[in-house]
């Protein structure tokens, strides 16, 4: 299992962690964004009217309301990336992660109205009735690209376990256990209920459920996010500020924080922000797909809100939330993750200016052979360590307050003896290690929602919050994969889907998904990059579709 996890992961670095990965993209983006005369602004208040069914012209082909096809398609990207996500990048990247994560959205917003126009344009009606779209039809409709089709859909179902399935339903019972206190196997067999009554009465009963969870874990997120940044409200400027003017400068060291390149920040912003809003991937046109309407045009201009909803407003709130309430430069006592803890050679010291300036250039990839791995032993009594020569590294950040532990977290005891430390790492997995370090994503998001007027409450509705959010991303992903089932196998291959979907819903609350993260990363790069290269084939096409809807409009 390792050795396949290392295999995805080398894959991912040449493909979706690659530095390229990112510039196709915000290009794509930015093509269409000059060649169709900036749509996101000229069509957005066009598209509200659309939503809102103030221009239906009575029963139309299609299985949902404009509006149940845009929930749907929110419910699957307003997720957890817009709790953890947003925390991430600001934890990398500072202030600036914000403002990048706002030009990828912008850009997202007319790369999705192009993707769901022409996917809805070249939809079909199956044998059980329903509607069925998405970027496979219109590579085998229109491009007669039957082999790439085949190769989208594959990836859109692996996709479906990898990004909205598994790691939803650990998410969720690893936060619910943390908050409350519930046995994994409980909230597993709950939700994996619930799912099945959701997802097995089809897209009727899907756009019913999320059409009413994603209006209300909006607000009640928002309510507690208001909380925080009113109680803060002084910072919000400075906040402001410092976005904008560490987007084109980099962001300098602040307490905790080493400080991040504007290269780094871009990068990580530009990260984040496309996968929160999935702009390009293909997955949201597959649910504006069964929208009820006669002009795909009209369609692709729903989702151009999609970017603008789930990013330039859930994400800022949870920015700002982060950045006012000054958590994200904090150090905070918490447990460390493997993943984020290295040991380095040599003793550095926070208070030394030289020793912040390289760390600097090591965590931002400016300078990175300076700094070598520790390898050697360490000497604890009584769980804190006696000897020297290395420098603990959690989370980007010096560790303080250090004690190494053995026996399971809540009946913890120090650890006396010798350690060895191979290459950075601890080589016995038994030992938890603990201290103040800076923290990320969902833990820091947590953190922050306790700074407002709710207090310790705040932490409640992030739980909630990342509950509904993570529940509703599962629904979506069901229909993103039953419609992918339908190309490759037909109808018939969508009931067995739903269950064996349920199954691994259950499953995953109660096992580590690490392996299922690394295959949806490549999984994800093979439905993008087809995607993308299918509507650049389609750019003409795509102009002259506006056009002619707009000379229907005039008329």
């Amino acid at each position: 299992m390792e050795g396949l996890l290392d295999f995805f992961n080398l894959l991912d670095g040449y493909l979706g962690s690659a530095f390229w990965f990112p510039y196709v993209l915000l290009g794509v983006g930015a093509f269409f964004t000059i060649y169709l005369k900036f749509p996101q602004v000229r069509f957005f208040k066009h598209a509200w009217l659309v939503v809102t069914g103030k221009l239906d012209k009575g029963d139309e082909p299609g299985d949902t309301s404009h509006f149940g096809a845009l929930t749907t398609a929110l419910s699957g990207t307003v997720g957890t990336g817009n709790i953890s996500g947003v925390a991430f990048a600001i934890f990398l990247g500072g202030p600036a992660a914000l403002f990048w994560m706002w030009a990828t959205a912008f850009l997202g917003m007319t790369t999705k109205f192009v993707e769901v126009t022409l996917s809805h344009k070249y939809r079909v009606k199956t044998d059980d009735g329903t509607m069925a779209g998405g970027p496979m039809y219109y590579m085998d409709r229109r491009l007669n690209m039957k082999w790439l089709a085949v190769a989208f859909a594959i990836a859109t179902v692996i996709s479906s376990f990898g990004t909205g399935n598994l790691p939803q339903s650990n998410g969720i019972a690893t936060s619910i256990e943390a908050t409350f206190g519930f046995s994994p196997y409980i909230v597993g067999g709950v939700l994996t209920v619930l799912l099945g009554l959701v997802i097995l009465g089809g897209i009727h009963r899907i756009a019913a459920v999320t059409s009413k969870i994603v209006p209300f874990m909006a607000v009640i997120y928002l309510i507690g996010a208001f909380a925080v940044i009113f109680a803060n409200v002084e910072n919000i400027g400075p906040a402001f500020a410092a976005v904008i003017s560490d987007a084109f400068t980099g962001s300098a060291a602040a307490g905790g924080f080493l400080g991040a390149t504007l290269a780094y920040a871009f990068n990580r912003g530009v990260n984040r922000g496309l996968f929160s809003n999935e702009a390009g991937q293909g997955s949201a046109p597959i649910a504006h797909a069964a929208a009820k309407t006669k002009e795909p045009v009209s369609e692709g201009m729903v989702s151009i809100l999609e970017p603008f909803i789930d990013t330039i407003i859930i994400c800022t709130v949870t920015g700002l939330v982060i950045l006012s309430s000054g958590v994200w430069k904090e150090k905070h006592e918490n447990i460390f993750d493997r993943s984020d803890m290295t040991f380095i050679a040599g003793e550095y010291q926070e208070t030394d200016s030289e020793d912040l300036k390289v760390l600097f250039e090591h965590f931002n990839e400016v300078n990175e052979n300076v700094i070598e791995n520790y390898t050697g032993e360490i000497q604890v009594v009584n769980g804190v360590a006696i000897s020297g020569g290395y420098t603990l590294i959690n989370a980007r950040s010096f560790a303080e307050n250090v004690t190494f532990n053995i026996g399971s977290v809540g009946d913890l005891e120090p650890f006396n003896g010798r350690l060895k430390v191979k290459d950075g790492a601890l080589v016995r997995r038994s030992i938890i290690v603990q201290g103040d370090s800076l923290v990320h994503s969902a833990s820091l998001t947590t953190i922050a929602f306790t700074r407002g007027f709710f207090g310790d409450f705040g932490q409640y509705i992030v739980s909630v919050g990342l509950l509904l959010f993570a529940f509703s991303t599962a629904i979506a992903w069901s229909y993103y994969g039953d419609r992918a089932m339908t190309y490759l196998l037909g109808p018939r291959s969508v009931m067995p889907y739903r269950v064996i979907y349920c199954a691994g819903f259950m499953w995953a609350a109660v096992s580590d998904t690490t392996l299922v993260w690394a295959l949806s990363a490549v999984a994800i790069v093979v439905m993008t990059l087809p995607n993308l290269f299918g509507i650049m084939m389609l750019r003409k096409e795509m102009k002259e579709s506006v056009n002619e809807y707009w000379d229907k409009v005039k008329k």
